[in-house]
């Protein structure tokens, strides 16, 4: 029995090796049968796989290329369109402007090559070979996008101008891929000049500076066409973070990041070759100018109230549409020589004290005006201490008590604009140092003006000329000159007054007239309005002082040495108010 059970047994094992034998060869049959029909199906699989794939890629090229048809260029915003004007003294110093921004277009030709290169070094090496996108940058910002990712940069210069200046600061994945579409027909219908200009003038440097030119003004004090390798180095390596480096030369540790990125700028232009090994090798870290570079009150706004009258009337706009449209108004004054009459004015103190027992609160005004004879440029306008606090200037439309200030044109017949000078109780400074440059020019009057020239992207739209006419005769200035005092020759001064309440000061000779008149005043208190004062007792030499200080910062002496006070006529009679 037990053989018998074994013999079952080992039936039983033969049966089912027999079997798994049977199983693992109909499996290699159908494995190799499902092998022979891949390869003898591969080849038409794989060629739909890239029919598909061919569809797809031709249909999103098709999709690109009529995305691309349908891309229009837009227009620049209007706050990127906006300009400011800023205004000048006679010998280019910065006075100030006017404007809803900091900004001035200028032609890409007034920007030097090595400032254009620098800026090309510090954001776009690849510009002027590119197509106006960096495929590596995009792919990284549309990476970033769908993954929640930081927004990413590196654009090119062109995507940078589309950016800034002609769509949304947005970082949307839709905005960047018309950025992107933008970019490319911008650079394929336009030039790299047209590109570069457009970007300079829009491109922010800090400082609250919009393009190369008031960037140049802000930093350094010069136009864009006046940069060096250095400066234009320096302000290429602002651009990449504006609000961070534009501290710069205050605060330390953001001047030796800078510096390390102007080096790197530097570097980057002498292995290109747009700067010499020797221009590499001397550059020096520049120093930026004081920020703000002159703030508007003060002294400099009564000047630029003056010549932005003047300026709108001569082009025939509103002073609204002149202070958006990008111009230079080139003045007449001389910024130094106002600076000294409002240091002296500020510290002055008379020899005397005011008469009254409310002469601790006496409040001196002075004016200040300084004319060419035969020409009429206005050298200075002081017509008050501060603009903030009192924006009426007194020197162009005060109105100032002349007294024997006007008997040397009673005695002369005088033509007009001058003719009802002599009947005038209280003419303006600006009006009576017309008169007495008058006298200077052998009676040629000539129409006092502040704007010399107006020039706006680069190009000169006006240009002054002066506007004379005769008003007395050629004698009448002989005759005036004998109330004038002169020790040495010319110049000679005239003083004049009011009894007590005003004085008016003229030094004047063929090169050059200087007015001053100075009245006093109780302020106002309560209800009761200001009330005249008598004049402080060497008020006189405050005047004399003034008109010799402004004289030889225009007038330089021939001989080297500043020309001396005049000494006054007299002092004005102290008579009880």
């Amino acid at each position: 029995m037990r053989r018998g059970m074994k013999a079952a047994v080992h039936a039983a094992v033969r049966a089912g090796a027999t079997a798994a034998r049977a199983h693992r060869a109909g499996l290699v049959r159908r494995v190799r049968a499902r092998r022979t029909r891949v390869r003898r199906t591969r080849g038409r699989r794989l060629r739909r796989a890239l029919a598909v794939l061919l569809v797809l890629l031709l249909s999103l090229v098709g999709a690109a290329v009529v995305a691309y048809r349908m891309t229009d260029i837009p227009e620049p915003h209007p706050e990127t369109a906006m300009q400011s004007t800023v205004f000048v003294d006679s010998h280019g110093e910065y006075l100030g402007r006017r404007g809803p921004v900091d900004r001035q277009e200028v032609p890409l030709s007034q920007v030097p090559r090595h400032v254009q290169e620098a800026v090309i070094a510090a954001e776009n090496r690849s510009f002027r070979t590119d197509t106006g996108i960096a495929p590596t940058a995009i792919a990284r910002a549309a990476l970033a996008a769908v993954t929640g990712g930081a927004p990413q940069g590196g654009s090119t210069i062109t995507q940078q101008y589309v950016k800034n200046a002609l769509l949304s600061p947005e970082q949307t994945l839709s905005r960047k891929a018309r950025e992107a579409l933008i970019a490319v027909k911008l650079d394929r219908t336009r030039s790299k000049d047209e590109i570069l200009q457009g970007y300079l003038n829009t491109v922010y440097f800090g400082r609250g500076a919009a393009g190369i030119q008031a960037a140049a003004r802000n930093y350094f004090g010069v136009d864009a066409k006046e940069l060096t390798v250095s400066q234009g180095a320096a302000l290429a390596s602002i651009v990449n973070i504006p609000s961070y480096y534009e501290k710069a030369g205050s605060d330390p540790e953001v001047t030796a990041k800078l510096v390390s990125r102007w080096e790197w700028v530097l570097d980057a232009m002498s292995d290109s070759g747009a700067i010499t090994a020797a221009q590499r090798g001397s550059a020096r870290f520049p120093a930026f100018r004081f920020y703000p570079p002159g703030d508007t009150d003060g002294q400099r706004q009564y000047l630029i109230d003056a010549a932005a009258a003047e300026a709108a009337d001569r082009l025939g706009i509103t002073q609204d549409e002149l202070a958006r449209g990008g111009y230079t108004v080139h003045t007449t004054f001389d910024l130094a020589a106002q600076n000294a009459a409002a240091e002296l004015v500020a510290d002055a103190k008379p020899s005397g004290k005011p008469s009254g027992k409310d002469g601790k609160d006496l409040q001196l005004h002075t004016s200040v005006v300084a004319l060419v004879p035969g020409d009429g440029a206005v050298r200075v306008l002081y017509g008050g201490a501060d603009y903030a606090r009192q924006p009426f200037n007194e020197a162009l439309d005060g109105a100032v008590e002349a007294g024997t200030a006007l008997e040397p044109f009673a005695w002369t017949k005088l033509g007009d604009p001058l003719s009802g000078l002599p009947r005038e109780t209280a003419p303006t400074p600006l009006r009576l140092a017309s008169a007495w440059a008058t006298a200077a020019a052998h009676g040629t009057y000539a129409t006092p003006y502040t704007v010399g020239k107006i020039t706006r992207a680069g190009h000169t739209v006006y240009t002054a000329r002066p506007r004379t006419r005769s008003a007395m005769e050629p004698y009448a200035g002989e005759v005036i000159a004998k109330y004038a005092y002169s020790d040495s020759g010319p110049p000679a001064t005239h003083t004049g007054g009011a009894g007590t309440r005003t004085l008016w000061q003229t030094t004047y000779d063929e090169q050059l007239t200087v007015t001053v008149a100075l009245f006093a005043q109780h302020p106002a208190e309560g209800k009761l309005p200001a009330r005249t004062a008598q004049l402080p007792s060497g008020t006189s030499d405050l005047g004399l002082r003034i008109g010799a200080d402004v004289r030889n910062r225009l007038v330089p002496s021939p001989w080297g040495a500043a020309i001396p006070a005049p000494k006054p006529t007299s002092e004005p009679e102290r008579n009880p108010e």
